[in-house]
């Protein structure tokens, strides 16, 4: 019996992998799709209508699936921190984005959360993460540092790395708040409740800045993107994943984000990598890999 359990769980847990790695692998077309909007909307207002629209739809979604009729108490600090931190991040993230560029800004951001996370994850839940997520961890964020080597705006930038890093931080933190909430709600319920609020903390950006631009086609096509399919279904994914995962594992399975925004960079825009940015991708792959493989032959964070 104990030993069908724990199989049993070691595939819930193996599941989790992969709705985290499919939730980064969407996350990693919101730098893209940041840089195909029009030209001169600003940062903040882009993570404003992101909050928005993913706001909206997850709260539709959740309705549809009657996910509010079941739960316990919604604890108000752990889900104002949460929606603090998911403000922030889109502020954070987009700001430092437009400072040091997509590639660059992605990998600090990203690149920094998985320490950040497996630091909140023990001082706040106490998991315990071992030597395969510490490989794992450092194969991945070096892998992170050689893909940025040539993606420029670095240099001479430091409010922009400050941006990048505060969006790692906020990510970490969000993900710790979120977890807890998980174990009350239904994942559907929680990402509603915690974006709509995170949402109507930014709405005030969306009555000072020019929203003209979201009557264009490709305007309306960036927002849609990134609301429904880069917010809504990925954090669904998200949620789902990290109901089954620490903390830190998840945050070390979200480098698959500029994993992902690199070979979109080559195969769909034509970039071209050097030889330490393809090495940089071989290691991500790697760490990626190590890790997922870990849950699926554990049933614990060990």
């Amino acid at each position: 019996m104990h030993e069908t359990k724990s199989m049993g769980s070691s595939r819930t847990a193996a599941n989790g992998v992969w709705f985290v790695l499919a939730a980064a692998i969407l996350w990693g077309t919101t730098g893209t799709s940041q840089g195909l909007a029009p030209a001169g909307v600003a940062s903040t207002t882009i993570g404003a209508v992101r909050l928005a629209v993913g706001g909206l739809a997850l709260l539709i979604i959740a309705l549809l699936r009657q996910r509010f009729r079941a739960g316990g108490r919604w604890p108000l600090m752990a889900t104002v921190v949460s929606a603090l931190f998911v403000a922030a991040y889109q502020l954070c993230f987009f700001a430092g984005v437009a400072r040091t560029g997509v590639a660059a800004g992605t990998m600090v951001a990203i690149g920094s959360a998985p320490v950040a996370a497996g630091i909140l994850g023990y001082l706040v839940r106490k998991e315990r993460l071992g030597g395969r997520w510490l490989l794992a961890t450092l194969l991945a964020v070096i892998g992170c540092g050689l893909l940025a080597t040539g993606a420029g705006g670095l240099q001479g930038n430091l409010s922009g790395i400050l941006m990048a890093l505060g969006a790692g931080v906020s990510y970490a933190a969000y993900t710790v708040s979120i977890k807890g909430l998980l174990e009350l709600h239904s994942p559907d319920a929680v990402m509603a409740v915690v974006f709509c609020l995170a949402a109507l903390f930014l709405s005030p950006l969306l009555f000072i800045a020019p929203l003209g631009w979201l009557v264009a086609p490709r305007g309306l096509l960036v927002a849609l993107h990134l609301g429904v399919v880069a917010t809504a279904l990925s954090y669904i994914l998200f949620a789902r994943g990290l109901q089954t995962v620490s903390v830190g594992t998840a945050a070390t399975l979200s480098l698959g984000e500029p994993l992902t925004a690199a070979l979109l960079g080559v195969l769909v825009l034509g970039e071209r990598l050097a030889a330490l940015q393809l090495v940089g991708v071989l290691l991500l792959f790697s760490g990626l890999i190590l890790l997922a493989m870990g849950e699926k032959n554990s049933s614990s964070y060990t």
